[in-house]
């Protein structure tokens, strides 16, 4: 990527796992940083103020925070947050039983829908015990099978993570979330590539109007919805944080023309993708 204002990339993380007391490291703090991990945030105290992507969040009080690989965040200088930290890549998830895959689909394919949770106080507290019980793991001198602990710990927490935002939803391990999980996973590596929705239903062996009917039932959004979506998110970042013009982010982002890719932005956002990259600058300026 292209900077425009000194925008980091994730450094590389040993066995694409860590986790550390935030109070000890605020992670991307005073830089943009493109998160190359999945990361979770468990804020026990302080106040502070997190971006991620074109939102901001001011923090007090306890509360969750998912980001996801591909995002952009900063912590403001001035935040001063105590609580967890942990980052995992896609091949430690791997040594989590595949029972929990769910789990990361619900929590993590559509990051911006899941930024921040909201976990009442027994939750809270069952939370802090369980980050608290993966740290002294991590930071235990080595022994055999330690990564597989860990992995069996953070199964544990991203359950109970997708219990808080699903409680009550009857889709989640129903067929038609077991095939909407499998489209937001094709979606999170292909729609760089791929924009139609029969692109992604044949991929699943389905009708496009099965894969709408059913990402409307488990989202309340069409499949085109969120393919749109996804596509805006990643032009909006490339818009803000990188130099590249908008003829480079339309071919970035497959689409025929400059043209064709801002007819597509304002229509999805109202605005053009010239005068969204002006407003940005001339808010952080």
């Amino acid at each position: 990527m292209k900077p425009v204002s000194g925008i980091l990339t994730e450094s590389v993380i040993d066995h694409s796992f860590s986790v550390k007391r935030l109070e000890e490291h605020i992670p991307y703090s005073g830089s943009f940083v493109r998160l190359n991990y999945h990361h979770i945030l468990m804020i026990e105290s302080g106040r502070g103020v997190l971006v991620i992507d074109e939102h901001t969040f001011d923090i007090a009080g306890q509360r969750i925070f998912l980001l996801s690989k591909g995002q952009i965040c900063k912590f403001e200088n001035h935040s001063d947050v105590c609580g967890y930290h942990i980052s995992f890549g896609d091949c430690f998830w791997e040594r989590v039983p595949s029972s929990a895959s769910n789990c990361k689909a619900v929590l993590f394919n559509n990051a911006a829908a899941n930024q921040q949770l909201l976990p009442d106080q027994t939750e809270t507290d069952e939370f802090l015990s369980l980050f608290k019980i993966l740290l002294t793991e991590y930071k235990a001198d080595s022994y055999t099978n330690q990564m597989d602990v860990l992995a069996a710990y953070l199964k544990i927490i991203m359950i109970k993570l997708a219990n808080i935002k699903i409680v009550k939803e009857e889709t989640f391990d129903s067929q038609d979330y077991i095939i909407y999980r499998k489209f937001m996973e094709l979606l999170s590596s292909q729609y760089h590539n791929l924009h139609a929705v029969n692109d992604y239903s044949e991929l699943l062996n389905i009708t496009p109007r099965r894969l709408s009917e059913l990402c409307k039932r488990c989202s309340n959004k069409s499949a085109k919805e969120i393919i749109n979506g996804q596509i805006v998110a990643e032009a909006k970042r490339l818009l803000q944080f990188s130099s590249y013009t908008v003829k480079e982010i339309a071919y970035q982002l497959n689409f025929n023309t400059s043209e064709q890719f801002s007819h597509f932005f304002k229509k999805n956002t109202e605005i053009s993708p010239v005068s969204y990259r002006s407003n940005f600058i001339h808010i952080r300026v």
